[in-house]
């Protein structure tokens, strides 16, 4: 009994001995103090005040670059040639490839000039000295009171009356107060819809099929089927739009 006691005492320090010391939670982050290091070493920093340890530089390359514009009269005369040399024919930029296909024009002092659109150049009005030779003030002043001679004041007249004896659908609309659709007339006959539809399509607006309904004898007539609800009114005319008119 004493034996077995013996190692499982022996058994419990070994696991102790094995199992890593606890960090103290209440410090924070950076259990083993470097948080508190790296913010002394700031503080330090902010303070003016030398740094114990600071990081190794970044490595530099130390391979010369290329000439640059560095604004001295060497440069500024190489890059003057550069440009020179690509303006020239044949350089880069004057080659019809590198152009849509078509050929760059140089502009130069020894090129001749533009051909002028049109035979005569630009117009006489546009030309101030032939205007000064031309016209003056007093002429100028002669031809506006010879235009304003020539006014003609128009005084209002009356309308004149209607020459045509046809039927007048805005009178009619008038003189109706009903709405669409309200039976008025005695309309009887069969096969209403197909004769009302093929009446109907010969005519391209609701106006013109009524102007022909009452030339034929409506609202009390409908020979032709145009009107098969008897509402006085062909072809789906509505005459509210010409009562709003007179009421605006």
């Amino acid at each position: 009994m004493m034996i077995r006691c013996s190692i499982v005492a022996a058994l419990g320090l070994a696991l102790a001995a094995c199992q890593p010391a606890i960090p103290d939670s209440g410090r924070g982050v950076g259990f083993d103090g470097s948080f508190d290091a790296a913010q002394s070493q700031r503080d330090t920093a902010l303070a003016g005040g030398a740094v114990a340890t600071m990081p190794a530089p970044a490595s530099v390359d130390a391979t010369p670059l290329d000439a640059v514009d560095d604004g001295s009269a060497a440069a500024t005369a190489a890059e003057t040639a550069r440009i020179l040399d690509a303006t020239r024919p044949g350089g880069l930029g004057n080659d019809a490839a590198t152009n849509s296909g078509v050929a760059p024009v140089n502009a130069s002092p020894s090129n001749p000039a533009p051909p002028v659109l049109g035979a005569g150049g630009i117009s006489q009005e546009n030309n101030f000295d032939a205007v000064a030779d031309e016209r003056s003030i007093e002429g100028d002043a002669a031809r506006i009171a010879a235009n304003r001679a020539q006014y003609r004041v128009v005084q209002p007249e009356a309308l004149p009356d209607r020459a045509d004896a046809g039927p007048n659908i805005v009178a009619y609309a008038l003189q109706n107060n009903h709405a669409v659709g309200t039976p008025i007339y005695t309309r009887r006959g069969f096969n209403k819809q197909r004769k009302f539809a093929r009446a109907c399509a010969q005519y391209s607006h609701p106006d013109q099929a009524q102007i022909a309904f009452l030339s034929a004898g409506g609202p009390e007539k409908d020979r032709s089927g145009m009107d098969p609800d008897g509402d006085g009114y062909a072809c789906n005319w509505d005459p509210s739009p010409y009562r709003k008119g007179v009421q605006g």
